[in-house]
């Protein structure tokens, strides 16, 4: 993202009301379009989601952390976060 001068693209009575509140200051201008969120294009938040699941799923059925770590490839703490933030 790169820096543009206000009176570069905006009109000369926008500058001046922006100038009562932030004189001198950087501005941050979010777009306005709506954003997807993060992997909805891709589909990998899907496959966490699904893959979260099942860790849910499998740890009320008896299985433990450590072995749902080993299984998943993720570290106990990471299993745990999930399994209580799925409940």
């Amino acid at each position: 993202m790169e820096y543009v001068n206000a009176k570069e693209v905006l009109p000369p009575r926008l500058v001046s009301e922006l100038q009562k509140y932030a004189s001198g200051q950087l501005l941050y201008i979010p777009r306005s379009e709506n954003r997807k969120g993060w992997g909805s294009l891709s589909g990998a938040r899907r496959e966490l989601d699904r893959r979260n699941t099942n860790i849910v799923n499998e740890s009320r059925q008896g299985t433990s952390v450590d072995d749902l770590a080993l299984r998943f490839f993720l570290s106990p703490e990471t299993i745990k976060k999930i399994i209580y933030q799925k409940k």
